[in-house]
């Protein structure tokens, strides 16, 4: 929560109808300033949808978006990351050709206009990922979890207050996966929110104070990790009726 008790985001029934398929429907939910919120859900719940409409590269067609209490639904995603929403993808898209300190000083030109300001701040993002003495490599030579990595980092480049957070452990081994848990807790601890979409069931119960869950685009559960994973339309959800029943 903010200062005053208002929550940092506040999403009011917003819905996204893509032809005759209704990807979200009355989608409300509230995430509170330092928190770390999950998002869950089986594939086709709704919540990458749910993500790009608070982002800016889907509009709502209906429903409020509210960002320290002003409405941002509707507004381009570049205004959106000025503001301080920046996110990562579940494809990580850098520019290959360029090394990771370049890619970190991209995002930089949100914040800062002084080519030093933006390189110095790009080498300090680089050594909080531990990644400083990859600096001057190009990203052609990178791992995929330094890729996954170094997504992260051009969002940090931006200085967000709320870190929009997809899928970032997906295809990583344990200690990589235990390397990121470690890395988002050092990026609360930032003070940035984090709103995260997840399915390693591992990594969401190491992190979330508070978890929600999407089927079919719309909200079924609302809560802790450890009593929302137990709820019936959960398990119906993500393992079928005969599994929820047997549960």
């Amino acid at each position: 929560m903010s200062g005053d008790g208002t929550p940092l985001l506040q999403v009011r029934g917003i819905s996204k109808r893509f032809g005759g398929l209704q990807a979200v429907h009355d989608l409300s939910f509230d995430l509170g300033q330092g928190e770390i919120l999950a998002l869950l859900g089986p594939n086709g719940a709704g919540k990458t949808t749910a993500f790009n409409m608070i982002a800016g590269y889907f509009r709502t067609d209906q429903g409020r978006i509210l960002f320290e209490g002003r409405d941002i639904a509707g507004r381009k995603p570049w205004d959106i990351c000025r503001i301080g929403i920046a996110r990562t993808f579940q494809l990580s898209k850098p520019f290959s050709d360029l090394t990771v300190a370049e890619n970190l000083m991209v995002g930089g030109f949100v914040r800062r206009s002084e080519i030093d300001e933006i390189r110095a701040k790009a080498l300090e993002i680089a050594d909080f990922l531990g990644m400083g003495h990859q600096a001057a490599t190009e990203v052609q030579h990178l791992t995929a979890f330094d890729r996954r990595k170094l997504e992260l980092g051009r969002a940090l480049s931006t200085e967000p207050k709320l870190l929009l957070m997809d899928e970032v452990v997906a295809g990583a081994t344990p200690s990589e996966a235990q390397e990121m848990v470690e890395l988002v807790r050092r990026i609360r601890d930032r003070g940035v929110t984090i709103l995260i979409v997840e399915h390693v069931m591992k990594v969401i119960m190491a992190l979330s104070e508070r978890v929600i869950v999407m089927e079919s685009g719309r909200l079924i559960a609302n809560g802790k990790p450890k009593d929302v994973v137990r709820q019936p339309e959960v398990l119906k959800a993500y393992f079928g009726e005969g599994y929820a029943a047997r549960a």
